[in-house]
Order: structure tokens, then C-alpha cells, then sequence
């Protein structure tokens, strides 16, 4: 071997053995797709966890949880994410199927991690009804454990351990509120990482997010629909959403597909239907946006299920394919995912 080759030899072996270096990235993981209230499958319901740092780390410096629905703790156990590592839990609204995973995650968080830190969770603040009721996030929050106070359970528990936080769960949750506007605004920060918001219609205080990183950005929409309640209108999707998703890496999105809608035999309610976004007028509104990335959740219905609760599906159930082929028609021309339970998307700073 030649002093040339033996330099090129050595100049090669150097590269390789560098260390390379760490570059920024983002995580999104669908935690439950379930669309709404029903059980299909064991699916968890509504639930995003962003994640945050560099490729040294796993992008797992910052973790975000948009939305709780039922066993989204169960679904972070899977993928290595304890509760208490959670930073802060966004609500987009206070039904159900969005939240109900947080009584869980926050008795969890009293029973090992009573020392603190407190989890950050930020949601409306309280938004009257045209009807006559409040949707209110903070009553939400503070009274968390209530039912677990009354029953004795959590007395029983702090006599085994008196070093548990004596108010239960509640005192453990730092709730804070703010006021979903046209503008976007900033709702909170650590590090790089910020987050905004904006009102979106679906129910009073209803939000939807953006997060925005060094290595990208992600928006979670929700369950938002249009302003305009029902046809005649433009589109079914958020104006308000479009706005905050100019530009974006990521667009998360509730989705139900056309074939629920009232010209179809499934007897879905139009009003319940016209409140959410079509599949079809999601792909234009991610086309019109600039988004990279589309990632459908709380799929109406849920791909293979043969009804939506009662109301049967035309045709039977539907295929991934039925609503990639839905969202192309939108003039969608990026990459979709079709939301399964745990389904996730890295980006990494170029």
C-alpha cells in the first residue's frame, strides 16, 4: 500500500469515527385516534404527544400532551414516556373524549411524584353557552380527585404515605387559562419550544395549537370546524386553523369522512357532522397552507369499523386508502397518515 492510499485510507477512517454531531428534532405520536365518545377496537381516545429535543436524546428534552382522551396513560407507558415526565397538557376542549385521561394521569402523578414538579395544564379560560351552561377547564382541573376524596380512597392512601400531597391530585396541577382570540397568541414556552393559540369553533372555549420549534413546527387543530355551522359555506374546516397552520411541518387533525354526511343512508346527525371537518376540505386547507405533513385523527368512523355508535357505515367499513383518496381530492399533494393508535412522525432539523 502506497503513502497516497495509506492517507486516503486514514483520512476515511477519521471521518467515520467522528462523532456526528446532534441535531435538533420533533416527535409527534397519536396517543388515541378514536373519533368522539364510542369504543372501537380498544382505540384510545383523542390524544398528541409532541416531543421535542435532539437526535442524541430522542428528541425527549420537552413533551407536550395535546388532549387526554380515555387511556392515554396506558398508550405513553408504551412508548417509554412516564406521566411525571410530562411538561404541560393542552386542551383543546373540555368533552370527554378529550380529557377524561387526565384523571387518570393525575392521580398517577400524586401517587409518585407528589414532591412536584406541578404538570402545566393550559386550556380555555371559562367560555359561557348560548345554552345556559359554562364550559369551564379550571373546574375541571381543581376538582380532579373529587370523587376519590368523597369515596375515601385517597385517605386510605395518604395514610399509607402522609408524604402525598394531603389535597389529592388537584393541588399537583397548575392550570392556566387564557382567552382564545382571532390573533394568535402566545400560551407558553420553555426553551425553544413555544406554543400559540387561536379560538376555533367546535363547542365554547374550544382552541387549537401550534407548536414551534428549531426543528419544526406542529399544529393540532382539534376537533375545529368552520364558523359557519352549516352549508351554505365555503368549506367545513376553520379559518382559524388555516391561519395558524401557514407554513407548518405538521398538521393533526380530527376528521370524519364525507360518507357520514346527510346525503348518505347512515342517519348520522347533520349537526354533529357539519361541526367537524370533512377529509376532502382538510386536504385543501393543508393544500392552501403550505403544510408538509397531514396526520388525520379521531377518525368518523374509524377505518374498518362497520358503524360510527349506531349509525352504520354505507358500503361497510372504511379503508386507509378511502381517506387518503378523500384528502387528494382536496388537492392535497403531501404526505398523509391515516391516524392509528401510537402512529408517529420525526422531523429533523436539516
Amino acid at each position: 500500500m502506497n503513502r497516497t492510499t495509506k492517507a486516503s485510507l486514514a483520512t476515511a477512517l477519521t471521518m467515520l469515527a467522528a462523532p456526528v454531531a446532534a441535531a435538533p428534532c420533533v416527535e409527534v405520536t397519536l396517543t388515541g385516534t378514536q373519533g368522539g365518545p364510542p369504543v372501537f377496537m380498544g382505540q384510545a381516545g383523542s390524544g398528541t404527544l409532541v416531543r421535542y429535543g435532539d437526535t442524541e436524546t430522542g428528541c425527549s428534552d420537552v413533551f407536550l400532551q395535546f388532549d387526554t382522551g380515555r387511556g392515554t396513560t396506558q398508550q405513553l407507558s408504551k412508548i417509554g414516556v412516564p406521566v411525571g415526565k410530562l411538561n404541560a397538557v393542552f386542551f383543546t376542549h373540555i368533552h370527554s373524549d378529550h380529557s377524561e385521561g387526565l384523571i387518570d394521569m393525575a392521580q398517577l402523578r400524586w401517587h409518585f411524584n407528589s414532591k412536584g414538579p406541578k404538570l402545566d395544564v393550559v386550556c380555555s379560560a371559562d367560555a359561557p353557552s348560548p345554552a345556559g351552561h359554562t364550559m369551564s377547564c379550571s373546574k375541571f382541573t381543581s376538582s380532579i380527585g373529587d370523587a376519590m376524596i368523597a369515596s375515601g380512597e385517597m385517605a386510605q392512601r395518604l395514610a399509607e404515605n402522609p408524604k402525598r400531597l394531603a389535597g389529592g391530585p388537584a393541588d399537583l396541577l397548575n392550570t392556566v387559562t387564557f382567552t382564545p382570540t382571532e390573533q394568535v397568541a402566545k400560551v407558553w414556552e420553555q426553551g425553544d419550544v413555544a406554543v400559540s393559540a387561536i379560538r376555533s369553533t367546535h363547542v365554547p372555549g374550544h382552541a387549537s395549537y401550534r407548536v414551534d420549534t428549531p426543528a419544526g413546527s406542529v399544529v393540532i387543530g382539534g376537533d375545529a370546524g368552520n364558523d359557519a355551522r352549516k352549508p351554505p359555506r365555503a368549506s367545513s374546516t376553520s379559518a382559524q386553523v388555516e391561519l395558524l397552520a401557514d407554513g407548518a411541518d405538521i398538521l393533526v387533525h380530527s376528521v370524519i369522512h364525507p360518507v357520514m354526511g346527510p346525503d348518505g343512508t347512515s342517519g348520522f346527525p347533520p349537526p354533529i357532522y357539519f361541526r367537524q371537518s370533512t377529509a376532502t376540505d382538510l386536504g385543501g386547507l393543508s393544500q392552501r397552507a403550505g403544510v408538509g405533513h397531514l396526520m388525520l385523527t379521531h377518525l368518523i368512523p374509524p377505518m374498518g369499523a362497520p358503524r360510527q355508535g349506531p349509525y352504520v357505515i354505507e358500503g361497510g367499513g372504511l379503508s386507509e386508502a378511502d381517506y387518503t383518496d378523500a384528502v387528494q381530492a382536496g388537492g392535497f399533494e403531501g404526505d398523509v397518515t391515516v391516524g392509528t393508535d401510537l402512529a408517529t412522525h420525526r422531523i429533523v432539523q436539516q
